[in-house]
């Protein structure tokens, strides 16, 4: 793993992948992904172009500033700079709870692609973050994300609602976490 990145977004590593910040350039392939309806199946419905302008400035640019070492960043293969979509390690909206996620365009899926870089964002919020608990939400129909987390090393611990807009919507969601302590029990460090 890349130890002098300042933040994920500084080029966090993992086998295969490579984190990097958005930029406000990065609207049209944001727009993109937030349009396919395959990727949006279980997060609410595609958004239009002013709903993924919102999320870029708001939920990426901004939160990069309020909240440093945590954000949304585009995740870029190593072997030819392709980007796959994007990892998280942010704030459920309206929480306190740091949570990790992805959303990648779909022919980028079942390659493991998503596993790979949570479990590198885990171990990074875990060691280089300090935090104690890192959790993660998944629509209780998506038991495709549902593996992906469990594959990561998070645990599944039944349900939970939560009242912001963003969620509420959707009822109770699948719920998992894990303590750092516990992950790190579990997930020795590699050598270099």
């Amino acid at each position: 793993m890349n130890h002098d990145v300042r933040d994920a977004g500084d080029g966090l590593l993992s086998e295969r992948l490579a984190l990097r910040r958005f930029t406000p350039a990065d609207l049209p392939l944001l727009t993109r992904l937030n349009a396919d309806p395959q990727v949006m199946r279980y997060l609410g419905g595609v958004n239009s172009p002013q709903q993924t302008q919102a999320m870029l400035d708001r939920r990426i640019l901004d939160y990069y500033q309020d909240n440093p070492g945590l954000g949304v960043w585009a995740t870029m293969r190593r072997s030819d700079g392709e980007c796959l979509g994007f990892h998280l390690l942010n704030h459920i909206q309206g929480e306190s709870l740091i949570q990790v996620g992805y959303r990648l365009f779909p022919r980028f899926w079942g390659q493991g692609y998503a596993t790979e870089m949570s479990l590198s964002l885990l171990r990074y919020g875990y060691t280089r973050l300090g935090l104690g608990n890192i959790v993660a939400i998944t629509a209780l129909e998506n038991t495709s994300s549902q593996r992906v987390l469990l594959k990561a090393g998070l645990r599944r611990n039944g349900e939970r609602s939560f009242k912001h807009p963003a969620y509420a919507p959707f009822g109770p969601l699948a719920w998992f976490e894990r303590s750092a302590q516990d992950w790190l029990d579990n997930h020795p460090a590699m050598e270099s």
